[in-house]
């Protein structure tokens, strides 16, 4: 469709998952069943560690603001994926999709430069245990939270302003469940070159960056780990950053093999399929490989509930 001119695109159709109607009914009741979970989950995290006086230390500090990411995150994209199991064509426009992948991309790199503070947190809360409220007082931990934040939502707008500028003239099929920035680059009438470049570089800084960052962080912990000389502390020391590089080893994965595997890959129908890997499963396992191993947030949260359960306030008469 296109505006009065003839020149440019003014809603885009996004393809969803083409199967019969009893598969996608399934589908969709299985992703909303994850979905509603997933909300239930992050939500439950945030308000703990809110509610928590003792929880409130830059890892759980840091560890909120994720489940406060993924929340965000998950409604950018799961009701977009759930239209696809409702209507095989599901219509957005050119605005509405500009602004989906605006804040897709921008939650995307605001977590991974989250994930990178994190590992520096944790390298050191090890490394230097008896220096460690000196070297990360709250004061800087919340400068590094709006760091991460500021700088996803920054290299979003840098890589928006150069896709807008980009003309649409037809057609308007995106083979996906919602804006990403790679269908919409094949489907533009005008040069590309350029913001190929700046999605590239702007890549290659979010992505490439804070995941050297969190492997030099995890090499210095894990050398430290290893010098430990019983083999409780060593497991005792492993136990406070495990979970945390359970979530960078599944985020990092998917990214990447979304994004950095080979272009002649794109000429087959996974892509689709694979982004439901990181947008769906993995802010559903965040929560759980996070929480329910540590055993602080699991006991503030049965405080929490429990004791409000058990000991409710006195009711004036």
């Amino acid at each position: 469709m296109r505006n009065l001119s003839g020149s440019h695109v003014e809603e885009f159709v996004l393809v969803g998952f083409p199967t019969t109607p009893p598969l996608q009914l399934l589908l969709f009741v299985l992703f909303f069943a994850i979905y509603l979970l997933t909300l239930l989950e992050n939500a439950l995290i945030v308000f703990t560690i809110w509610l928590t006086p003792s929880l409130h230390r830059p890892m759980y500090f840091f560890l909120g603001h994720l489940s406060f990411l993924e929340l965000w995150y998950i409604n950018v994209t799961i009701p977009q994926l759930l239209a696809a199991f409702l209507t095989q064509d599901s219509r957005v426009s050119y605005v509405g999709c500009m602004t989906q992948l605006y804040f897709f991309i921008a939650l995307a790199c605001t977590e991974c430069v989250l994930l990178a503070v994190m590992a520096y947190d944790r390298y050191l809360a090890i490394c230097g245990p008896l220096h460690y409220p000196s070297l990360m007082p709250s004061s800087l931990a919340t400068r590094l939270a709006a760091a991460s934040w500021g700088s996803g939502f920054f290299s979003s707008m840098m890589k928006l302003l150069f896709i807008s500028q980009l003309s649409y003239c037809g057609p308007n099929i995106i083979n996906h469940f919602f804006c990403d920035i790679s269908p919409l680059l094949n489907l533009t009438c005008s040069d590309k070159e350029q913001a190929e470049l700046v999605d590239f570089l702007l890549a290659l800084v979010m992505i490439l960056l804070p995941l050297l960052a969190v492997v030099s962080s995890y090499t210095a912990i894990i050398a430290a780990i290893l010098r430990i000389p019983t083999s409780r502390g060593r497991r005792k020391a492993f136990s406070t950053c495990a979970t945390h590089l359970a979530v960078v080893v599944i985020y990092y994965s998917s990214t990447l093999f979304t994004y950095a595997r080979p272009r002649a890959m794109y000429t087959f129908n996974h892509n689709k399929i694979i982004s439901v890997l990181y947008t769906v499963i993995v802010p559903s396992l965040n929560p759980a490989i996070c929480c329910l191993r540590n055993k602080e947030v699991k006991e503030a949260f049965r405080k929490a509930v429990m004791g409000r359960c058990h000991y409710p306030k006195d009711v004036p008469d």
